[in-house]
């Protein structure tokens, strides 16, 4: 059978540009990027190239980049990080009820040691209002961190108007942008953040790899302390094999941004979908503003576990679990207040730069043929 990854919001294959770039560093470059010897120096440089070509990406300067090991500690750093260093100007925090658990636990553990944190919600799009989020300014209230895109639904926040907020007040604004980077614009400038989580494996790099964006003049407490690495902010050696990755995927996205080819072959399917099963299909999530990949579907009154386990060639992801016989959605779709009978037969298919349209209509037939 013809296997079918649809499921790239959860992480993408390596590009194979990615792979060539970083096979030099596998044998040659060995040294530690802060010697100062003919073993240390050449790496330095890849590691500089690297931080580089992410900071191209979002438009900010390189060294405002810091290398993590990913996007869940990326938000960890970002929220911990500037909590601590900055609670003596007060302790209030605002993000929403939809954002990924890399926000949400740090933002429970926070509340345990003296945050005060509000949770905003969300329409039946799942964007977040930002009237709602400036009521719930308070002269204590330090930081905002509000998804720029949702991983299940691709639902897109208003960013720009949530960081005119925040300069508004003098509230420091913090974004994951983990499922957006490299899947449309993504302007640090633009957008008024002043931090920004980026994921590796969310882009074509390796799993292990991400970065913070912390503007100059944002001052973070760090979660790993030693040496000097990356400005004082993150102990430890570099990897450079897996920043190079993710510099080489960066550089890449840049590439690739002008194309619409995703955007039509997601909306191509959609088409498909409404065209084969007319009302018994419905989406979830903002008709417009969302990511150019993503499409959370729902089949009425099925379950979409079942769907999927029908099809079993294609990889894709469910809305909803299944536990000891009742059905439980997942919180985003819950915010959303989407019906049970609609929430259960949730699938989110994420393509990718590697999909095609024959993948598509083989999907479209398998739909047909257990439906």
């Amino acid at each position: 059978m013809q296997k079918i990854y649809l499921d790239y919001n959860a992480s993408t294959p390596l590009a194979p540009e990615v792979v060539d770039a970083m096979q030099p560093l596998l044998n040659n470059y060995y040294g530690n990027p802060s010697a100062l010897h003919w073993a240390g120096k050449p790496v330095k440089e890849l590691l500089h190239k690297a931080r580089k070509q992410v900071s191209d990406l979002i438009g900010s300067s390189p060294c405002e980049v810091t290398f993590t090991s990913g996007g869940s500690e990326a938000n960890n750093f970002a929220l911990k990080g500037f909590y601590f260093k900055n609670q003596h100007k007060g302790n209030h925090i605002i993000t929403s009820r939809i954002e990924h658990p890399a926000i949400i636990n740090p933002c429970k553990f926070l509340e345990k040691v003296g945050a005060r944190v509000t949770y905003v919600s969300v329409d039946q799009y799942g964007r977040v209002s930002p009237e709602e989020i400036e009521r719930a300014v308070t002269k204590d209230t330090i930081l905002l961190t509000i998804m720029h895109s949702n991983n299940e639904t691709g639902t897109l926040q208003p960013i720009v108007e949530i960081g005119e907020i925040a300069k508004k007040y003098g509230i420091t604004l913090h974004t994951d942008a983990s499922q957006s980077v490299g899947k449309v614009p993504v302007d640090v400038n633009n957008l008024k953040v002043d931090m920004l989580t980026i994921a590796g494996h969310k882009l074509y790099a390796p799993k292990g790899i991400g970065a913070l964006y912390i503007r100059d003049g944002v001052d973070l407490e760090p979660l790993i302390h030693g040496a000097g690495h990356e400005k004082g902010l993150r102990a430890g050696t570099e990897n450079t094999l897996l920043a190079v990755g993710l510099g080489k995927a960066c550089e890449m996205a840049s590439n690739h941004m002008g194309s619409t080819k995703l955007k039509d072959l997601t909306d191509n399917f959609w088409k498909q979908l409404k065209d084969v099963f007319g009302d018994q299909v419905v989406l979830n999530g903002h008709p417009e503003e969302r990511l150019p990949n993503t499409l959370n579907v729902s089949f009425v009154r099925r379950i979409g576990q079942d769907l999927l386990d029908g099809i079993p060639q294609l990889a894709a992801s469910t809305g909803s679990a299944c536990h000891a016989g009742s059905i439980e959605l997942s919180p985003v779709l819950k915010e959303m207040n989407v019906p049970k009978e609609i929430g259960m037969g949730a699938i989110r298919f994420s393509l990718g730069r590697y999909t095609t349209e024959d993948e598509i209509d083989t999907v479209i037939k398998g739909f047909k043929e257990i439906f």
